[in-house]
């Protein structure tokens, strides 16, 4: 999954509303005026004048920690996290408890993908603000994108115990089941988010998701229809069209998978994946003459062992044992472990009349630990049943 997707990096807008008034007691008349202008063109995404008004500030009060977050805040959403990283460790250097420059700073480590620092300094944040959903759920992803389950897992459900349906947790929970191939329970929790919603103003990824659980869970059907609805949302997501792609494919529905698979290519012609997908529902529909095609373009743009393995199996349908086998064999010499090749290597030998040879293949397969081979090759040598 692509990573499916970074759902829950929304921003929190709220934050930069809370920062936009200053406390009028506390500040000059014109610094209070320059802060509430810049916060407000920041929340606009209007970065030069936001930047304007607190240059003004910090002309006139170097450590004032309204202006030193705002160009912080103005760095990040330019994606200059370094430059972000500046001025909020100048801010935390003159205020060390400043919570927005700590909730920046985290949030320029975990842009790194430095996770482990983004949750040190989350967690400071939370000594000052322990009820902070945003800070929780952020914690939480990023010990999901550590690995680390049991606390990742343990953060989200004490954020939905403090907020029934927090979308983000019951999304952030979605993705770390996800991502430790639990399906079901990724379901669960994306299908409770969807149901808390309309269906129509759900994250297009949270759609896709739910679509690609349903596909790992060799739920077609289900996935069918949930891929085709985000269609009607986007038309022309990536995620969506290959999972109805493969949907299709795994119902061996090949012409359906077809369209889908050169819709994609409609639009990313060069794609070496979707072009050997595309090669195998051709051949699965014996259209050979289209199916080298696409082997073949995928191969102009780099080694593709699917291809190879394609164009073999052409060359096997159409009686070419000999070429069928010396490509078979070329592949197995850097891919030993694929177990389909000792079959199709066998299954050659055999078309040539040399069953000896299939017996050796056969034989050399049990030693990689392939009980499958093992299996197909003394079948081979009890003959038919």
């Amino acid at each position: 999954m692509t990573d499916i997707q970074e759902t829950l990096d929304v921003f929190e807008e709220t934050r930069e509303a809370e920062m936009a008034a200053p406390d009028a007691k506390n500040e000059k008349p014109e610094v209070a005026e320059f802060s509430q202008q810049g916060y407000l063109h920041l929340k606009e995404n209007q970065l030069s004048a936001a930047e304007d008004c607190f240059k003004k500030i910090l002309a006139m009060e170097p450590q004032n920690n309204y202006a030193l977050v705002g160009m912080g805040d103005a760095a990040r959403k330019r994606s200059d996290f370094a430059a972000a990283m500046e001025f909020y460790n100048m801010c935390l250097e003159y205020h060390p408890g400043n919570n927005y420059a700590l909730f920046g700073l985290a949030d320029c480590y975990k842009a790194f993908k430095n996770y482990p620092q983004a949750i040190k300094i989350w967690e400071h944040y939370l000594s000052h603000d322990d009820k902070n959903i945003t800070v929780l759920t952020r914690i939480a992803d990023a010990y999901r994108k550590v690995k680390n389950l049991d606390k990742s897992q343990s953060i989200y459900q004490q954020v939905l115990a403090m907020e029934g349906d927090n979308p983000y947790a019951l999304i952030g929970l979605g993705h770390l089941h996800y991502d430790f191939k639990e399906y079901e329970k990724a379901l669960s929790y994306w299908e409770r988010m969807i149901s808390r919603h309309s269906a129509d103003q759900v994250d297009i990824r949270v759609l896709t998701s739910v679509g690609n659980c349903h596909r790992k869970l060799k739920n077609y059907a289900s996935g069918i229809d949930i891929f085709r609805f985000a269609l009607e949302i986007v038309p022309d997501n990536f995620y969506a069209l290959f999972g109805m792609a493969d949907c299709y494919r795994g119902m061996n529905m090949h012409e359906e998978a077809l369209e889908y698979w050169n819709r994609i290519l409609s639009r990313d012609p060069a794609n070496r994946v979707i072009l050997t997908r595309a090669g195998e529902e051709y051949r699965a529909l014996g259209r050979f003459d289209e199916a080298l095609g696409m082997y073949e373009k995928a191969l102009n743009i780099e080694f593709d062992a699917y291809a190879v393995m394609g164009i073999a199996l052409i060359n096997k349908e159409k009686g070419k044992y000999a070429e069928a086998l010396s490509s078979l064999e070329a592949l197995q010499r850097s891919d030993f472990r694929n177990k389909r090749l000792y079959s199709e290597i066998a299954d050659c030998y055999v078309k040539l009349g040399q069953e000896k040879k299939a017996e050796e293949v056969l034989a050399s397969a049990p030693r990689q630990g392939f009980r499958a081979a093992a299996g197909y090759g003394e079948r081979f040598r009890r003959g038919p049943h």
